[in-house]
């Protein structure tokens, strides 16, 4: 099968189409043959070497999220068939022809929903599902704050949050990004580049958070949060290493929390695919809320799509469609 493989650490170049192996199914697994493929920000990691895939998944492909339909099943499915539609939360390996994964991370496409469509969903659905409303308990008029409010995880996010009942707020780069958030019902949108957040904000008006910046962003954030709120790192793109004053932490007895979902289990994933089918499905079914893409590429274009990638010059998702 053809599979964009990273050839060697670096930039978007050291992207290429080879032919490589297809994948077979173990006892547990469904072949799935790929229609769409989502990018997301973990891809660009991987590529540059920072972000190692788990044991049994593909070292060199990157990908965490696909639509496609099933081909092969293994000999202990039991929840699909072969002909079925899916979208699917992949570990890695998902810029292929092919890719194989667990039936417990594969989900239904969603009435109404292209697989171009279906192939956005995954990965942000899940990382936003599981860190707003699973760890960060955002419930009816809370204040919710998204740095990056335009990418695929903040457009994910405030179409939830605002569904939610929350007021929404959120960080971008320009005006037009800006004009974008307000369209998916962002409620205060804050250009970073002309504007300071914090002080837009103002101390302690926010309920949750969900970060994935980092760096000097951690002193803002802890500024803006109410007592009893919820922080959640997701990424650390402006550093990792943070100064944390525990006073203030006490005193405002903000819970700081943080996930990664690539590497946890796949009864864990299975679990959360569950309570997404259940509590999200009906909305998308309803068209109360759509996947916004950006933009789409072959296989064959895989670098000038990560270039697009790391500029972060574009709001909503990439793709590829084969």
């Amino acid at each position: 099968m053809r599979a964009v493989v990273i050839t060697s650490f670096g930039g978007p170049e050291c992207l290429q189409v080879l032919d490589v192996e297809k994948p077979s199914c173990d006892d547990y697994e469904v072949l799935i043959a790929v229609k769409a493929a989502g990018m997301n920000r973990p891809d660009v990691f991987q590529r540059k070497g920072h972000y190692t895939a788990p044991d049994g998944v593909p070292a060199n492909i990157p990908g965490l999220e696909v639509s496609g339909e099933i081909v092969a099943v293994g000999d202990l499915v039991d929840e699909w068939q072969i002909g079925d539609q899916v979208c699917a939360l992949l570990a890695g390996g998902g810029y292929a022809e092919y890719v194989a994964v667990n039936q417990g991370q594969c989900l239904p496409i969603p009435k109404g929903f292209t697989y171009t469509e279906a192939a956005a969903l995954p990965e942000t659905l899940f990382t936003v599902y599981h860190n707003v409303f699973q760890r960060g308990a955002l419930k009816k008029e809370d204040n919710f704050l998204v740095h990056g409010g335009s990418g695929g995880i903040g457009s994910m996010a405030i179409q939830l949050a605002k569904l939610a009942g929350a007021k929404v707020y959120t960080t971008v780069g320009s005006s037009v990004k800006a004009n974008y958030c307000v369209h998916l019902g962002a409620d205060i949108v804050i250009n970073y580049k002309e504007q300071e957040f914090e002080k837009v904000i103002g101390d302690s008006q926010i309920d949750v958070i969900l970060d994935s910046i980092g760096g000097d962003y951690f002193p803002k954030n802890i500024q803006v949060l109410k007592p009893d709120s919820h922080l959640i790192y997701i990424n650390a793109m402006k550093g990792g290493k943070v100064e944390l004053n525990l006073f203030v932490l006490m005193q405002k007895r903000i819970y700081l929390s943080g996930s990664l979902l690539r590497s946890r289990s796949i009864s864990f994933k299975k679990g959360l695919r569950d309570e997404i089918v259940k509590q999200i499905f009906p909305l998308l079914e309803k068209g109360l809320f759509k996947t916004t893409i950006y933009r789409t590429f072959t296989l064959e274009d895989a670098s000038n799509a990560h270039a697009l990638l790391d500029s972060g010059d574009f709001m909503g998702k990439l793709l590829f469609v084969l």
